[in-house]
C-alpha cells in the first residue's frame, strides 16, 4: 500500500545501484557491499539475520599453505576480486617489509585468478594454490579437500539505503516496517503472575525492551507481569520464572511490532 517499485537484480549489482542513488533501498549481503566498495556510499540500516556466511581464504588440507603469508607470490582463485586484491595487497606489503624486499625486484606479488563459479575446484584442477570463497556450513569446502586458514570478513543479508535517497520519508517508513517484522521474529510476549516480594527477581529474568509492564491483581500480594522476551531463550526464561514461584505463565506470538 505504498508507492514503491520492486526491482529484482543480481546480488552483486544491488550495492552499486543503491550507492549510486539509482535505487533508494536494497537487500543484499555485506560481502557484496564490500566487493562493490560501496561502504562509503550506502548506510546499513538493519542486519536481517539470514544468509550468514564467512569469506575465507581456503587451501588444500593435504600439502596446502600453513598460513596466509605462505600464499604470497602464489595463485589465488576467487570471484571476489576486489576484496581479495585489497586483502592480499596488505599481506604482500607486510611480507615484503619483513623480508626487506619492498620496492625491489625480489618483492613477490600474489596472483589473483578470476573464477565465476565452482571456485572450490580450482586447487584440485591445478589452477590455484588457494581460493577465496564463501563458507556457510563448510560442507562444500570439506568435500573439495579444503580448509580455511583465515576469515577476511563475516557477512549476512542487510537492508541498505542510499545516502542520498530520492524519497527519504518513504525510506524511513519502509525501514521502520521491516524493523518491526524482524523484531517480531526474534521476540515472544510473555505474561505471568508473581508475588510482589519476587517482582525484583522476575524483572531481572524478563526485563523487556524498556521495562516489564506490571499490573495489580485482586490479591494485593500478587501482580501480573507482561514483557517481550527473546524467542531463542524462552524455555529457560519460563524455567527461571517457575523457580521463583511465578504462576500462569503464558506465551503469545508477536505478528508485528515497533520497538
Amino acid at each position: 500500500n505504498l508507492p514503491i517499485a520492486l526491482v529484482f537484480l543480481p546480488a552483486g549489482d544491488i550495492a552499486k545501484f543503491v550507492g549510486e542513488g539509482n535505487v533508494d533501498l536494497g537487500i543484499t549481503g555485506q560481502d557484496m557491499i564490500a566487493e562493490a566498495e560501496a561502504q562509503d556510499k550506502i548506510t546499513e540500516i538493519l542486519e536481517l539475520g539470514f544468509g550468514k556466511c564467512r569469506l575465507c581464504v581456503q587451501v588444500p588440507v593435504k600439502g596446502g599453505a600453513a598460513s596466509v603469508e605462505d600464499l604470497v607470490g602464489k595463485r589465488i582463485a576467487t570471484s571476489f576480486e576486489g576484496v581479495s586484491k585489497n586483502f592480499f595487497d596488505e599481506i604482500d606489503a607486510k611480507v615484503a617489509a619483513a623480508n626487506g624486499t619492498a620496492g625491489t625486484a625480489a618483492e613477490k606479488k600474489t596472483e589473483l585468478v578470476f573464477v565465476s563459479g565452482s571456485v572450490e575446484a580450482a586447487c584440485a584442477l591445478g589452477l590455484a594454490d588457494g581460493i577465496v570463497d564463501l563458507v556457510e556450513s563448510g560442507e562444500t569446502m570439506q568435500a573439495a579437500g579444503l580448509h580455511d586458514i583465515v576469515t577476511i570478513l563475516s557477512s549476512q543479508a542487510v537492508l541498505l539505503a542510499s545516502k542520498k535517497p530520492s524519497h527519504p520519508d518513504l525510506v524511513q517508513t519502509i525501514a521502520g516496517r521491516i524493523k518491526g517484522v524482524i523484531a517480531a521474529q526474534k521476540y515472544v510476549y510473555i505474561n505471568y503472575n508473581v508475588e510482589r516480594k519476587h517482582l525484583k527477581e522476575a524483572s531481572i529474568i524478563t526485563p523487556g525492551r524498556q521495562a516489564p509492564t506490571v499490573s495489580p491483581l485482586e490479591n494485593p500480594e500478587w501482580v501480573a507481569v507482561s514483557s517481550m522476551v527473546l524467542k531463542n531463550n524462552v524455555a529457560q526464561t519460563m524455567d527461571d520464572l517457575e523457580a521463583i514461584g511465578a504462576r500462569d505463565i503464558l506465551l503469545f506470538a508477536i505478528q508485528n511490532c515497533r520497538v
